[in-house]
């Protein structure tokens, strides 16, 4: 695995950050792991916008590690948050769900017919596979057993002694309607609200100040389990804190030094836990870095637990093709799983790797990951030949592999459209996806579709799950006897120049120059000439030819890419369909 070079020799995002996480880290921490930080919040499906929560600073923390520091990926599983709504579109789930909302995650049932023990755990695990299968290293932290543990004790007294000095900083970001004024609504993005309170944000839950005043801390009911509940008391001396559930009335007295059912709100804890575990980077979604947001807001409150806020970026949206802004709140949004159903790990890593944080981009379900892969050979083909540029490189090499060492990758990596076309044109039947592909280049054939995987898989995958059913490929059984008899001999022609060359061209390239050339063979050109020697009219020609051979194959007027299809019909059968 090559050394990724520092920022000094290529303008790569990830570098410039590392170098300045590394100059931070010796400031702060000298002699110390790096630590870098994710947060994720196990409230339903974990969706591709939460990834870049963890494919950020997993990029900076492997080019550290590259350079050969040591450094930590912390992912903050935020488990002991309160289980806000249930989800639409989870399977297993209902409305019945609804009466555990203010629970902590963990203590929510899992999906019906789930292996695991908790709501939590069930969306933790195919998180926790889906990084496997990306190479991200990291060190879990489950909120839920820092807090029931008591290992935030001292941070839980402290914040609560410092109480007032936290509503002082709050209260700055707090706006107070006028006297008589209406309530303004102001448009929000739903989606993006949505997606903050996916990502821990909690709806940026600062605490309540009731007649005891404020207090930065939540218990969980004793009785109902909820965090529905108000603080009537707290002595600083004696750590005896009362409250009262809103729910079922139940009320009791506790020493906080002793308890530990209950948790700070969110807009302390996020900044307890960067002094705590000191922590240098830490990215974040637009949702937390507007004025009074949680990042800007704990950049302040962290100086109470005698921390510093981490360097953290911005970062956006990430979308779906022919989708609107992911949000974890509704139903049907691809998660990390659902990509890696469909595409390689390499080329979902090189999605983020190759974007600055804060610029936004889509990921493919549509049609669009085609293009997208046939960009991403480009690139490895520019990589091998020395030709690319220096941050494509970067990009490149952070996507095939990390400090560790390379992903596992497809031996015979042939192009994605071909394997997709394959894969819908023989309908899971392994013995002609074989012939077909190992036709595609005759002189070296491929000899066993473990060759072609995974990505053979990740194509079909595709074409099972995310092609309609109308758009699927049905070769015709018996030839268009009316069509083949209403053609005009140019048609007719055109026909008999294909069926002549079969033989001759039969692979991938080879037919590629056959369905090419025929409409420039009937104008009185060469087959091999260039579109700059040719009129414009031969590219119409060559559309009206393109037509006709797919009605003939597949009644239709589009299909997959003709040479794919051919090869998939097999000579003998084209040669019927085609009226020979």
């Amino acid at each position: 695995m090559p050394i990724v070079a520092q920022s000094t020799e290529t303008t790569d995002w990830v570098s410039r950050f590392a170098d300045e996480v590394i100059e931070e880290s010796e400031r702060r921490a000298p002699g110390k792991p790096v630590v870098v930080a994710s947060g994720l919040s196990p409230s339903g499906p974990i969706h591709l916008g939460n990834l870049r929560e963890v494919m950020t600073p997993h990029l900076v923390a492997d080019e550290i590690r590259r350079r050969g520091h040591q450094v930590r990926h912390l992912i903050s599983w935020d488990d002991y948050d309160r289980y806000r709504k249930v989800p639409a579109g989870v399977p297993g789930v209902d409305e019945s769900w609804a009466e555990h909302i203010g629970k902590p995650l963990t203590s929510v049932p899992a999906p019906a017919g789930s292996q695991h023990p908790n709501w939590a755990e069930h969306f933790k695990a195919a998180m926790t596979a889906s990084l496997a299968e990306l190479g991200v290293e990291f060190d879990g932290i489950s909120q839920t057993a820092q807090y029931t543990s008591g290992v935030y004790r001292e941070q839980v007294l402290h914040a609560m002694k410092h109480r007032g000095d936290i509503d002082a900083i709050l209260a700055q970001y707090r706006t107070k309607p006028k006297a008589g004024a209406k309530k303004q609504q102001k448009p929000v993005d739903e989606a993006e609200l949505e997606a903050a309170e996916g990502s821990g944000a909690a709806a940026e839950d600062d605490g309540s100040s009731g007649s005891a005043g404020y207090f930065p801390y939540k218990p969980y009911c004793g009785n109902c389990e909820k965090d529905l509940t108000t603080v009537t008391s707290y002595d600083d001396d004696s750590t005896e804190l009362t409250y009262t559930c809103t729910v079922c009335a139940f009320s009791e007295t506790v020493r906080l030094s002793e308890f530990n059912r209950g948790k700070l709100v969110w807009k302390v804890d996020w900044p307890m836990r960067w002094a705590y575990e000191g922590v240098i980077f830490e990215p974040s979604g637009v949702d937390h870095s507007s004025p009074g947001s949680s990042f800007q807001v704990g950049g302040q409150i962290v100086g109470i637990f005698g921390g510093k806020q981490p360097i953290g970026p911005m970062y956006a949206f990430v979308g779906i093709s022919g989708m609107a802004k992911m949000s974890s709140s509704k139903g049907g949004v691809p998660t990390p799983g659902d990509a890696l159903q469909i595409m390689e790990p390499q080329l979902l890593r090189w999605l983020y790797a190759r974007r600055r944080p804060n610029q936004s981009f889509k990921i493919a379900f549509d049609q669009e990951i085609q293009r997208l892969y046939d960009e991403w050979d480009k690139l490895a083909a520019k990589v091998a030949d020395g030709s690319a540029l220096p941050g494509d490189v970067a990009a490149y090499t952070r996507a095939v592999g990390t400090a560790a060492g390379e992903l596992p990758k497809t031996a015979r990596p042939l192009p994605y459209r071909t394997l997709a076309s394959v894969a819908d044109i023989t309908a899971g039947h392994q013995d002609q996806a074989l012939r077909i592909l190992s036709e595609l280049d005759p002189a070296n054939p491929l000899g066993s579709l473990d060759e072609a995987r995974p990505r053979y898989d990740k194509a079909e995958a595709w074409i099972n799950t995310h092609v309609p059913a109308e758009a699927r490929t049905i070769v015709r059984d018996e030839p268009d006897t009316d069509l083949l008899k209403s053609l005009d001999e140019a048609s007719r022609q055109s026909l008999r120049l294909l069926l002549d060359g079969l033989a001759e061209h039969w692979s991938l390239d080879g037919l590629t120059h056959l369905v090419y050339g025929v409409p420039k063979v009937q104008a009185g050109f060469s087959a091999d000439a260039t579109p700059k020697e040719l009129p414009p009219e031969i590219k119409t020609a060559q559309r009206t030819f393109f037509a006709l051979l797919y009605h003939l194959l597949v009644g239709r007027d589009t299909g997959p890419r003709l040479p794919t299809l051919l090869l998939a019909v097999g000579q003998e059968r084209v040669r019927t369909l085609l009226g020979a």
